[in-house]
């Protein structure tokens, strides 16, 4: 805090900027003005007599809406959870706030996390800041966008197949993909529990470091976080790229490729050469198999995640349409329930998982798509060997116009072509803007770290910063 403006004044201008633009976005689905006024006035205290303040202290930020908040709407962008108000808080929103942040509210997304660009919510899409015409990626479409809009100064974000990484790249920001186990998932409401990651978007790498230190690190609540330590995530960022070995994947480069986002990875890969990074290609031979092993793995997990919602114990109990009162079986609950409270892409993916999951094609599915997991991982573990980390795109193509691929599934699987294989494999990245198309329309640049080094993903992310700025 500067002590030009206190952090209720701060609070106030974000509300008077989100009533202006939201409607026209949509980014935000429910406001917290109660409880940010009263963070903030604690801060403000706070400042006044002295006392010392976290690191977000007065930064107003804003919540995806899959993850956990105490007496604010929390819906999963979903109409099964409409209304819902959870009684506790997601942990890294906890933290967030013993650091001081001021959560102004909840963002759109896809519904419960299934979408690449954030079509698939209950309660309308998200339009791209840049360009109200296109998509502005998902399924974290809402938090990309309130960045971007300067909605929220950072927000956070869930990440389980490139739904962080995707909409920072359309959206023209910074988003992080932490190491599975590096941030608590305490308060998430799960799609696919091995896959499933926090984290936030920002628009300086400076600002994404400094929120995954405040949100990394063990938690009692969640046995799949790791006890690691948690380094100073910031400390390197003035270091540049001098003798850093950037690998870059051949895999990445082919078929599918838009000619203006190769062209912007490739010039910025030079500039870090120039820097004095050495430009090693590597090999990712299993990669082509990322996405319908990705598919098969998430969509078992979510069936089994998407269980929990039946109309029995929260949410939505759904009425039969034609008599108006409540079905008089649980079976006739649970499917009057399930068809109206979810959208057809929670359907599709319930219904594939279940499917993979099923006796007789267990084998051939599911545990053949585990298997190649493997086998990526270990292709990502052999390039780490030689290189500190992986440069890629982020997308095949920029984003792209709202309704160009609502009726292809398929087409909208394979915007996560490059972001899948990272989540699979476990690893940590970010997505650094690093130009614009000739229409104006940001490119993003993916790095790629080993499990639990974010500290030199961020030090390559704020060097790809520095030699594109401007």
């Amino acid at each position: 805090m500067s002590g030009r403006q206190t952090a209720t004044e701060v609070a106030q201008s974000f509300y008077g900027l989100i009533e202006e633009k939201n409607p026209k976005i949509n980014a935000y689905l429910a406001l917290s003005k109660e409880r940010a006024f009263a963070q903030a006035a604690r801060v403000d205290a706070a400042v006044k007599r002295g006392d010392p303040v976290g690191a977000l202290a007065g930064v107003p930020v804003g919540i995806k809406d899959v993850l956990a908040t105490q007496g604010v709407p929390t819906t999963a962008g979903s109409k099964i959870l409409e209304g819902y108000l959870p009684p506790y808080d997601c942990t890294a929103v906890a933290r967030m706030e013993a650091a001081g942040a001021v959560v102004l509210g909840k963002l759109n997304c896809d519904e419960f996390a299934m979408g690449s660009s954030n079509e698939n919510s209950a309660y309308g899409p998200v339009r791209n800041p840049r360009d109200a015409a296109r998509v502005p990626g998902g399924s974290s479409g809402g938090s990309a966008a309130a960045v971007a809009a300067e909605l929220a100064v950072v927000t956070l974000g869930t990440d389980t197949g490139g739904s962080i990484r995707q909409p920072a790249a359309f959206c023209g920001v910074v988003g992080v993909l932490p190491t599975y186990g590096r941030v608590s998932r305490y308060g998430l409401i799960a799609f696919a529990s091995s896959l499933d990651r926090i984290g936030p978007f920002a628009r300086t790498v400076k600002d994404a470091a400094t929120v995954m230190q405040v949100i990394a690190g063990a938690d009692a609540m969640d046995a799949t976080s790791s006890a690691r330590a948690v380094p100073a995530f910031g400390a390197g960022l003035e270091k540049g790229v001098k003798g850093l070995k950037v690998g870059v994947p051949a895999e990445f480069f082919g078929e599918g490729l838009d000619g203006e986002i190769k062209s912007a990875i490739e010039t910025t890969l030079e500039k870090l050469k120039a820097e004095g990074a050495e430009i090693v290609p590597v090999s990712l031979p299993h990669s082509k198999y990322a996405i319908p092993t990705y598919y098969v793995v998430a969509t078992a997990e979510a069936s089994a995640n998407l269980a929990r919602f039946d109309g029995v114990r929260y949410g939505l109990r759904a009425k039969d349409k034609g008599t108006g009162a409540y079905p008089e079986t649980l079976a006739e609950m649970y499917r009057e329930t399930r068809e109206q409270g979810f959208g057809a892409e929670v359907k599709r993916r319930i219904v594939l998982g279940t499917y993979v999951l099923s006796a007789g094609y267990y084998d051939a599915y599911y545990k053949k798509a585990q298997q190649m997991r493997t086998l990526i991982t270990r292709d990502y573990l052999e390039a780490f060997g030689g290189v500190d980390v992986i440069a890629a795109p982020t997308t095949p193509t920029t984003a792209f116009k709202l309704g160009e691929k609502a009726d292809d599934p398929v087409a909208m699987y394979l915007a996560d072509i490059y972001t899948v294989t990272g989540s699979l494999a476990g690893l940590c990245g970010v997505s650094v803007p690093c130009g614009e198309s000739k229409a104006g329309l940001p490119i993003g640049m993916q790095i790629l770290g080993k499990h639990f080094d974010e500290a030199t993903v961020f030090q390559a992310a704020a060097a790809v910063e520095r030699v594109t700025a401007g």
